[in-house]
This record gives structure tokens, sequence and C-alpha cells, in this order.
């Protein structure tokens, strides 16, 4: 069978003028990806009952399937419903099922249904609900001309459980490939796309059928690396990955800091909990973002003993009592102030995160010095790095960097692997 052509229509007036940003379709079209549904055509409509029916039937005749975000609330301004109905030559109807699935709805918040929602159980004649469990509009399929429609909600967290749960599923039965599908990912700091691309040539082929997709999702200072498996069950895809995942593994080697739902901070904190360890962090420029990303966790309010965050150097010494600190900032000086914040804090471990920021405007070359210092009770490693790229790619760098560190620490892995982010 062909490859299934897919549109994206996304409404809304405040989407067209760019008033919010459409984190929507990034959403659904990444996520289609790892499937092996590939977007051909996105169109963004505004709230005009002329320019949606055009863009509808436009889309019936080049498009299998039609994904439309938004659209589906209780405002006068909400017209997915009509004009699906007119685009398909179908009357709206009252949908018994999804109306009292919304006063439900209500009545568990111990609220009444304002009258306008009812608007949202109008659906055309021929639909086939997908089912929203977190929200009051449901989603929606039918055909128009030749191709397969879904209307779905525009907010973000009841489009996805709706892509996920109800759309990907269907999409992917009526694509006639197998729909056993797996998406395996490698989460790494410090490699670029290009590198991990050149590092990973030929893997696809230790499963010659063209069955193992490789792709990656860049998002720095972090790379994704996905492998999309496809079999006729559970049993083959794992059949096919092993070889590959088995050989991702070994090329990038202490790069991967996680895989699959796993978060570097998340790392952190299950092996800080697995040796009963505790946490203090020190931090300049950065904003508290170090302590930002381990205190919130599930396991932080054991792990994360205690944050200082301040651009002053001095003010760091006094906190301390360290009181000769002044930049430039060193590996010995990030070294004191790690052992200092451990033992002043009791905990098992301390990082220190100390960066001298360029002077002047923000710009490309615009860069940062980054001294790291990790104290325990062996005692302490240490690590220089140079980051360019303007104010907020430090930052980024900066906290990804320390963390990254802390967890190679850890694991018993080389601090002073070089990244590709560094400059000399």
């Amino acid at each position: 069978m062909a490859t299934m052509r897919i549109e994206i229509i996304c409404t809304g007036d405040e989407v067209l003028t760019g008033k919010i940003t459409n984190t929507n379709f990034s959403y659904m079209s990444q996520k289609l990806e790892d499937f092996g549904l590939s977007v051909r055509w996105e169109t963004t409509v505004g709230d005009d009952r002329e320019d949606l029916l055009a863009a509808f039937r436009q889309a019936s005749t080049r498009a299998d399937a039609v994904i439309v975000n938004g659209g589906l609330g209780p405002t006068v301004d909400d017209l997915s419903q009509e004009i699906a109905a007119q685009a398909a030559g179908v009357e709206l109807v009252l949908n018994e099922a999804w109306l009292v699935t919304m006063e439900s709805f209500f009545t568990r918040r111990s609220r009444i249904m304002p009258p306008n929602n009812r608007k949202q159980a109008m659906l055309p004649a021929t639909a086939e609900v997908l089912d929203n469990p977190i929200g009051t509009a449901c989603g929606f399929a039918l055909d128009i001309g030749q191709a397969r429609f879904f209307f779905t909600p525009g907010v973000p967290r009841e489009l996805r459980r709706m892509v996920e749960e109800q759309i990907i599923p269907r999409l992917l039965a009526r694509s006639g490939e197998p729909t056993a599908i797996y998406l395996k990912r490698f989460h790494s700091y410090g490699l670029g796309e290009s590198h991990v691309d050149a590092l990973l040539a030929g893997v696809e082929n230790l499963v010659p059928d063209g069955s193992v997709k490789l792709g990656f999702r860049a998002h720095y200072p972090q790379l994704e690396t996905k492998l999309t498996v496809r079999g006729a069950d559970r049993t083959e895809i794992d059949r096919k990955l092993a070889p590959v995942q088995a050989e991702v593994r070994k090329r990038l080697g202490n790069f991967i800091l996680g895989e699959d739902d796993q978060t570097l901070e998340g790392v952190l904190v299950a092996d800080l909990l697995q040796r009963t360890g505790t946490l203090a962090v020190v931090e300049t420029f950065t904003g508290g973002q170090v302590a930002a990303r381990i205190a919130p966790l599930p396991g932080g309010e054991t792990v994360f003993r205690s944050g200082i965050v301040a651009r002053d150097l001095a003010q760091i010494g006094a906190t301390l009592g360290l009181p000769t600190l002044a930049s430039p900032v060193s590996t010995d000086m990030a070294e004191a102030v790690a052992q200092s914040a451990r033992a002043q804090s009791g905990a098992t471990h301390a990082l220190a995160v100390l960066i001298d920021l360029d002077e002047g405007a923000d710009r490309m070359d615009l860069g940062g010095t980054i001294c790291l210092g990790i104290a325990d009770a062996a005692g302490v490693v240490s690590r220089q790095s140079r980051i360019l790229g303007g104010r907020e790619w430090v930052r980024l760098g900066a906290v990804e960097l320390a963390l990254d560190c802390l967890r190679r620490h850890l694991q018993g892995l080389p601090v002073t692997e070089k990244t590709d982010f560094e400059k000399s």
C-alpha cells in the first residue's frame, strides 16, 4: 500500500495571527513521525466559516487522513462541528451519550454545566465519538470526500491523550502496515546531531528488511536518538531491536544519560535514593535551575538537602565561610565551594557550578567559563569548560553539563570527557 497521506489543519484566529505559539502542530507531527506516519501538509485557518469549509474540502481531495485541531469549544467562534457537518453533507444532531458525560464532568466538580456547553454534544450525524477523559470537548471522526477526518480539542493535554489513545491506533489500522510498532529512545548530552548520525551510520542495516528506522530529535542541550521498529508482534520487534540497540549503546557509550522515559534529573534522584545519598547545590548565573531540576521530583524531598543561588561570588563565600572568593573562577575554587557546601549542609554529595560570563551585549560569540566541583566522602573532582552562543545558550549548557557530570561521577564514569558544545 502507498504511504498514507496525512494533513493537519489547525484552527483559530489566535493561532493564525501568532498570538499563541502553535505547539500542537509540532507535537502532532513529531508524534506521528515516531510511528512512521509522515505529515504531508499543514494548514492554519482562522475562525471563518467559508475559509474552514474551503480548507476541509481541499484536504478531503488530497489526503487520506486529516487531523483538525481546535474549534470544539462551547463559544460562538468554535465552528468545527458545524463546518464538518456541512462539508460531509449531514445534519448536526445531539449526542445524548456525550451530553450525559459532560453533565457528570461538571457534577463531579460540584458545578452546574452552563447552557452553552450543550453545543459541544452537537455532532455530525455520521460521526464516531473519540473519547476525551479529561475535558468536555469530545473528539470525533467522520469521512469527508476520500479522507477520514479526526477532530481534536485545542487544549494541549486533551489533544495529546486523544492522539495517543484514539487517533494513532486508528491511523495505523488504516495504513495497512503492521500495527505492532515500538519506539526506542536514547537521550544523550554532549554530542551534536550530525556527530551522532555519523557515529551510528549503518546501524539500521543490522536488520536488512528495512523495518528499523533511525531518527533524531535535537532539543539543545540534549539529543534524542530514536529507533522505530515495525513487526508482526512484540516478540518479532524485540528480536529485531536487540542487536540495533546494543550497537547504539556501544557507539554512544558514556554520553547516553537515559533511555525511553528516563530524564537526567530522574536518573540522578534514583541513584542518590538507592545509595541513601543527599545533595547540596551551589550555583551562579543559572538562577537556581540546577536545583529546580532536582528538588521538585518524587524523592526530591529526601535527596535534596539545600541550595545556594547567587550571582556574586563574595556572597557565596560569605555564606560558606570562604571569604576570598572572587573572579576569575577556577577548578580549585569550585572544589573548595563543593567541599564547604557538603560540610555545611551535611549532605553526602555537593555540586558547585561557578560561571564567569563574558561582558557585553548578548551575541553569538558571547560565552561563559564554567567550573564545576563535586564533593563526596571520597574526595572531590572538578572540570572546567567554556561554552559560546549567548547568555541563554551558556545558561542551558551549564545546567546540563553540571547535572551530567554529577551523573557520570555517581556512575563511576569520567567527568572530563569533552563535548561537542565546548570551545577551547
